[in-house]
């Protein structure tokens, strides 16, 4: 599992299918930057940033949940309509809005410990939205099989997911540096749609990784 090698197979596939992951995604990642700042700017403080997490965890599991499907049936050679996918994924939603909510809470559990625990449940949990799509797990089975099958290789994982958030991190950094203290609403709300889209990448390289590891033995020892 060579981290390199993953991050760039996964880049050719997300420009090869890039059209087709933005006919897909890119709708839902605008409406959910939008329900976002609408949030935040009728709600201030703490309140807003709840509420807008709510918006996320509704419409996350929706656009997620449709790209895993569309992944899955690329690397199959398939070509499935995009009314198709969503329609999977909004059967799937209750199940995966469950599972999103629970892994968000346990992700911010371990952060406000330290930043390490917060990066191991990342991890271990990192299969769990697969799990549940392309197996068909409920959320916490989904969950527990995950720990499974990342059992013997946390570093390569979590330096696929370093390398992978790094350039994002630097972008939002960069890109909320030019626009000042004070960014306009309308630019804010285009550079946080764009970088929620590329967070994307993230979803697909992760698929591979799974896949991979998937049809892979399974070791004895973490």
């Amino acid at each position: 599992m060579n981290p390199l090698n993953l991050l760039r197979d996964t880049w050719f596939f997300f420009s090869r299918n890039l059209l087709a992951i933005a006919a897909l995604c890119l709708p839902w990642t605008f409406l959910q930057t939008l329900a976002e700042h609408a949030l935040a700017h009728w709600f201030a403080g703490p309140t807003g940033a709840a509420y807008g997490l709510l918006a996320g965890l509704v419409l996350y599991p929706l656009y997620s949940g449709a790209l895993i499907l569309l992944a899955d049936a690329r690397s199959r050679g398939l070509q499935p309509r995009r009314l198709d996918l969503l329609a999977a994924a909004l059967r799937l939603w209750p199940r995966f809005a469950l599972l999103a909510g629970l892994s968000t809470l346990l992700i911010m559990l371990g952060a406000s410990l330290l930043v390490l625990p917060a990066l191991w449940i990342m991890v271990k949990l990192a299969f769990a939205e697969y799990l549940l799509v392309l197996r068909g797990l409920p959320p916490l089975a989904a969950m527990q099989a995950s720990m499974q099958l990342t059992k013997g290789c946390f570093w390569q994982i979590a330096a696929c997911l370093l390398l992978a958030m790094a350039p994002l991190w630097l972008l939002d950094w960069l890109g909320y540096r030019w626009l000042g203290e004070q960014p306009d609403e309308w630019l804010s709300l285009l550079l946080d749609s764009a970088l929620g889209f590329a967070q994307l990448f993230v979803t697909l390289l992760l698929f591979r990784l799974y896949m991979q590891l998937d049809q892979a033995p399974t070791p004895t020892a973490d």
